[in-house]
């Protein structure tokens, strides 16, 4: 299953592989074959860089994001864990818990690698949500690749946990600033690698990670 959001360039590499098809069927020589399976073979990685599987959703506060947790840090009453999406993670983002979208928007801003401290300063599109514990923040950012960010929802919109939030296209970074639930512990540290939508980045007290 495709992302929502993959570019439709994809669809003419599949296309222009039938013209040298015709012209070996033709009567032309076997180069022709390689020509068309060039585009089929360059098109592999792209597919699978815009894929979208499913998932079965983790309980607590679950990942927005695949990736490597680069962060993870108190920031006045709220919590703050950074995700960072390397190419061959998948990059549809979900959202942690049930929630109604307040809005959504986009910052303009560089294009640094996704990993550097500065790239808080990337374009970037930050996503506020209303949770039964409180007022959360999406931050999707754009890296040194990455040059569109597509949001799937809009202000108002109900999801629940694990819903598709949106798609960065190649390498990036999430990130989720949260008031932590009462009663509840963050269960990742940095280096930990995560699912959006699987994985449990914060439980009851003694609960369990989830992978």
């Amino acid at each position: 299953m495709l992302a929502r959001g993959t570019p439709w360039w994809i669809g003419i590499f599949s296309l222009i592989s039938i013209i040298p098809i015709l012209f070996y069927r033709g009567g032309g020589q076997p180069i022709f074959i390689v020509l068309a399976a060039l585009p089929l073979v360059l098109n592999i990685p792209l597919i699978l860089f815009f894929r979208d599987p499913k998932r079965r959703i983790g309980d607590g506060v679950v990942s927005p994001a695949d990736g490597r947790v680069l962060e993870v840090y108190r920031d006045g009453r709220y919590h703050r864990i950074n995700i960072f999406m390397n190419i061959h993670n998948v990059h549809v983002n979900r959202v942690p818990v049930d929630c109604q979208v307040i809005s959504v928007e986009r910052k303009h801003g560089g294009y640094i690698p996704a990993f550097d401290k500065g790239s808080e300063r990337n374009e970037r599109v930050i996503t506020t949500i209303k949770t039964r514990y409180g007022t959360w923040t999406i931050t999707q950012i754009a890296g040194a690749v990455a040059r569109r960010i597509v949001p799937y929802v809009n202000g108002g919109e109900e999801l629940r946990r694990g819903e598709r939030l949106g798609l960065i296209r190649f390498g990036s970074r999430v990130d989720l600033k949260f008031a932590l639930p009462k009663g509840m512990e963050i269960l990742v540290k940095p280096g930990d690698r995560v699912l959006a939508g699987a994985s449990c980045l914060a439980a009851p007290l003694k609960g369990r990670y989830h992978r």
